[in-house]
């Protein structure tokens, strides 16, 4: 968790609650994909940039020459010829990804932070269209908000009917972990704002204590992770908001990777 900080809205006036702990770190490239599934009608399919990365996006980081220790585990999941050598093709195809997904530096060098992205990715893209195959998450709660912190991903389900989702989410860093448990909505505010960092929460809905579910302006891959709220898409936050209200259960668990 962060340190504690008054609360207000975007519009000058003192929040409902002061003393919230905000869970964010702002970033500020441009948002990479979601995860698709059968109940997101309009999510674009997980790894396909939002925006185009021009040649002048990344003229400011040069392309190494060095060749990555996951170069082949980069080169399979970008769709290059695999073998292990960095070609120029290879190092610009990298650092797109790299620049897409809030990776730093954009040098295009195949190191454990890109294909630690690249790898979580492919995780869930494996959940398909049932992220709860574990029973991890309640089924006996009706409509509830499932968060799998190992695999970065939430979607509601109602029961064992999923309503929404598999979407991607950017959980807790070391030191700021989302805390894992049952917990409940107790307040939402679609047009937050931390004084405390300076930014929008845009579509807030607390669950435990300073610990909400929001939008962010950057990447939800981005490294190393939030203060401990759930960072999420604009068009996934705005649906949460749409399907979720007071008083509907929260369930957080597994351990993000790198905490």
């Amino acid at each position: 968790m962060g340190a504690v900080g008054a609360v207000r809205s975007r519009h000058g006036g003192r929040g409902r609650r002061a003393g919230l702990v905000l869970g964010l770190a702002g970033m500020t490239v441009p948002l990479a994909v979601a995860v698709a599934g059968p109940a997101q009608a309009q999510a674009r399919p997980l790894g396909r940039s939002a925006g185009s990365v021009t040649p002048a996006t990344m003229a400011a980081s040069s392309c190494t020459t060095s060749v990555g220790p996951y170069q082949r585990q980069a080169e399979r999941f970008l769709g290059r010829p695999v073998d292990g050598r960095q070609s120029r093709a290879d190092c610009l195809a990298i650092q797109k990804f790299q620049v897409n997904h809030g990776i730093s530096p954009t040098i295009g060098y195949a190191g454990p932070i890109t294909w630690g992205v690249m790898s979580l990715i492919n995780t869930q893209k494996a959940a398909g269209h049932n992220p709860n195959a574990a029973k991890k998450c309640p089924t006996d709660k009706g409509r509830i908000a499932c968060v799998d912190l190992t695999r970065q991903l939430s979607w509601i389900q109602d029961g064992s009917r999923l309503v929404y989702g598999p979407v991607p989410v950017r959980s807790g860093r070391n030191g700021f972990e989302t805390r894992t448990g049952l917990k409940k909505i107790y307040w939402r505010n679609i047009d937050h704002w931390s004084t405390l960092y300076k930014v929008a929460m845009p579509y807030s809905q607390f669950f435990d204590g300073g610990q909400a579910f929001h939008s962010i302006a950057g990447s939800v891959w981005s490294p190393p992770g939030s203060h401990g709220c759930v960072n999420m898409r604009t068009g996934e936050a705005k649906k949460y908001w749409s399907l979720l209200k007071n008083g509907d259960d929260v369930y957080v668990y597994g351990r993000k990777p790198g905490t």
